[in-house]
């Protein structure tokens, strides 16, 4: 069902690039989409189980998954199977971009977790992101997705993401 009732539901396409290359793509169900916003859910399109040590993703998972058209970031609610929060999982991205029925995000390499009750807030991945180049290729870029990962540690350590998502 549509989290809008005015809109059809609608498949989608959700297409993760990385360094120019398409790292992962998967069927999402879009739930909303109000211009700016995009909202889709999807179950767990990874192989297997991924075990991060902080948490597991594994078939079952359902991810709630928020991508914007003018923010360098997505945020994923994840839930187990049973329904149960997990945490919401934050990738730096360029902003989204829609086309016809796939919706493609350029990784940045950092993330976020912020654990469902808030007591675990990491970043992540700041090591790749300095490996990337991108500072030096495109400091534009490397600046917005520095300023996007902080907003989000901000946002997670000060209550979570309620607002920014509702």
């Amino acid at each position: 069902m549509s989290a809008n009732s005015a809109e059809p539901t609608t498949e989608l396409e959700i297409v993760l690039v990385k360094a120019g290359r398409t790292k992962i793509r998967y069927p999402a169900e879009l739930l909303h989409d109000d211009g700016t916003r995009f909202t889709v859910r999807a179950p767990w399109a990874g192989a297997g189980v991924r075990d991060f040590g902080f948490v597991r993703f594994e078939p079952g998972d359902v991810f709630t998954e928020y991508y914007w058209r003018d923010r360098w970031y997505s945020v994923k609610e994840v839930r187990a199977g049973d329904g149960t929060l997990k945490g919401w999982y934050c990738d730096i991205t360029r902003p989204a971009a829609r086309t016809g029925a796939e919706l493609v995000v350029e990784d940045l390499d950092l993330d976020l977790w912020r654990s469902a009750d808030g007591t675990d807030v990491r970043r992540l991945d700041e090591d790749e992101f300095a490996a990337s180049g991108l500072p030096r290729t495109d400091p534009e870029a490397a600046t917005a997705a520095v300023a996007a990962l902080d907003a989000l540690e901000r946002l997670a350590r000060s209550g979570g993401f309620g607002e920014l998502l509702s």
